[in-house]
């Protein structure tokens, strides 16, 4: 028979946030310090840096996923030119959904109580409302699928920029959003970080629309250390959430996605 003991039940993760293992620690390492050069990069972020020095160097702002043998599978197969695109797009699927898990965790939620089948009170939590998503064309709509799949309902705006052929600078070219925005928190997809100067256009673009950059939460996949740190001097208060940071980015991860390459 069971008693009063057990007529709440905490909720199973509320003790592991802060618990971390100094052999998963360890696993957040990108970079390895091969060489001398390492001591000169103290000012910028170069590939001689482990992620602690270059979060260090970027802020708080910027948020890894812990590192595991999984993920770094993923990445591999992604970064592999002999890789075949159904394989390809499966194992990117399979890495914008663990962004994707990660960036709803980000999310505020508050506690709740809810009855179980069985009568009992379980202490858990929910969401808040008024999240929404946001792709940056073409690329960032290879995430959006994975955000619906998480949340079935959300609402995902859209934004398309690309370089103007004279002057080689970002342009928007079409953005379409919820018309209450300025008072979501956003989660803006776009895969690949190499300069920063896309998703700096984007985030301006929702500003004029009267969202403040501390309610963005940038989802994606690669970044290199310049687009990370560029996104940051502009706008201080936005969160970056990525799998990884590295001179060398992906670029080709559109083409290849929609088979375009």
């Amino acid at each position: 028979m069971e008693t009063d003991l057990i007529e709440k039940m905490p909720c199973h993760n509320q003790q592991l946030n802060n618990s971390e293992s100094p052999e998963h620690a360890a696993k957040h390492v990108r970079f390895a310090r091969s060489s001398p050069a390492a001591d000169t990069c103290q000012d910028e972020p170069c590939e001689h840096q482990t992620t602690s020095d270059i979060q260090r160097l970027i802020g708080p702002q910027l948020k890894l996923l812990p590192l595991n043998d999984q993920i770094r599978e993923l990445q591999t197969i992604i970064r592999d030119k002999t890789t075949s695109r159904g394989d390809f797009v499966f194992c990117a699927d399979r890495l914008i959904r663990l962004v994707v898990e990660e960036g709803l965790n980000q999310l505020p939620y508050s506690e709740c109580t809810v009855t179980t089948p069985t009568g009992h009170k379980y202490e858990g939590v929910k969401f808040e409302k008024g999240n929404c998503g946001v792709s940056i064309m073409r690329s960032g709509e290879a995430m959006e699928q994975g955000l619906r799949d998480c949340c079935r309902s959300i609402r995902i705006g859209k934004i398309l920029i690309q370089s103007d052929e004279e002057t080689q600078k970002a342009k928007v070219y079409y953005a379409k959003f919820p018309p209450d925005i300025s008072r979501r928190k956003v989660l803006l997809m776009y895969p690949i970080l190499s300069t920063g100067n896309t998703v700096i256009e984007a985030v301006r673009v929702l500003n004029e629309h009267g969202l403040q950059a501390k309610h963005i939460i940038l989802l994606s996949l690669f970044s290199t250390p310049h687009g990370a740190r560029s996104i940051v001097q502009e706008f201080p208060d936005i969160t970056i959430l990525t799998t990884e940071v590295h001179a060398v980015a992906p670029t080709h991860f559109g083409q290849r996605y929609f088979g375009t390459d």
